[in-house]
């Protein structure tokens, strides 16, 4: 029995994806155009999939889980759950109008003809806020309809933003924020989903480590108990003699979103020679 996980098979996603599938440990055995692979050192097959089919894949049991974009699950992923979010490959679902265009609410819309990849999350968008408007589905460069008089707005992916920015186009509405998630099938089978857990708890162990950093420092020992008081760490700090009388050295891990700010109050403190290390693997 293995684990049979989808990911996306070109495009922003497929890098991440297999090397948070590397920092859990898992090899992949995978030899170029290789549409279906298997990897060498855990009860896994991997299958190389347009983007936009992999949510059909899941509701059919054809793959068991999915590294996935939310704004696909959004758009054609009713029923499937979503086991981690992986915070890699984070982007909105956004509907922009030219630059020129003076927006002031989603009402403008009415009436309008909106290109778009995700006709769906327009359509509830517009049901939502009440709007009728003509949806032009597009597969190809969305960014360039109003261009070209296609279309009066767009409703695209935005990352940074800069593809909007060349096509004269400014962001007005955002539907939805997405990043990759690991998605699970609605058929699942149990012996997989033991399998799923082991995987979850390696990825768990991946986006921890990510999200933190190990530090160590050295404390005079008159400053030791406000320098504890400062640090953020999992339970406590580890405390170790240094070979200079009056001094001690100082373990803990800190939240890399909270660093610099603790880290400019433990000089404050009096905490000396401050060594920060990645961390590889956390297991809570």
């Amino acid at each position: 029995m293995k684990l049979r996980i989808a990911i996306q098979k070109s495009g922003r996603l497929l890098e991440d994806s297999l090397k948070i599938l590397k920092e859990c440990g898992i090899s992949i055995d995978n030899g170029k155009d290789q549409l279906k692979a298997n990897a060498r050192n855990f009860p896994m097959e991997v299958f190389y999939l347009r983007n936009g089919d992999i949510p059909q894949y899941l509701n059919d049991g054809v793959v068991d889980i999915a590294i996935v974009g939310e704004n696909i699950l959004f758009e054609k992923g009713g029923g499937i759950d979503v086991a981690e979010k992986l915070g890699f490959s984070k982007c909105k679902v956004s509907m922009a109008v030219p630059k020129s265009e003076n927006y002031e609410s989603f009402t403008d819309f009415e009436g309008k003809r909106i290109a778009t990849s995700y006709p769906n999350t327009v359509q509830r968008f517009l049901d939502e806020k009440r709007v009728k408007a003509d949806l032009h589905v597009i597969t190809g460069s969305v960014e360039i309809a109003p261009n070209i008089g296609l279309a009066d707005a767009i409703c695209d992916i935005v990352s940074s933003g800069s593809t909007l920015f060349k096509n004269n186009l400014k962001e007005v509405e955002v539907l939805l924020k997405s990043e990759a998630v690991l998605a699970v099938s609605p058929k699942i089978n149990d012996e997989r989903k033991a399998l799923l857990e082991k995987l979850r708890f390696r990825i768990q162990s991946v986006l921890q480590a990510r999200q933190n950093r190990y530090v160590l420092m050295n404390a005079p020992n008159d400053k030791l108990d406000e320098i504890i008081q400062i640090l953020p760490g999992m339970r406590s700090p580890t405390v170790l003699p240094l070979a200079e009388e009056g001094w001690s050295s100082v373990h803990t891990v800190i939240n890399k979103d909270k660093f610099w700010e603790v880290i400019d109050e433990l000089k404050a403190a009096g905490a000396e020679g401050i060594l920060v290390c990645p961390i590889e693997k956390m297991v809570l």
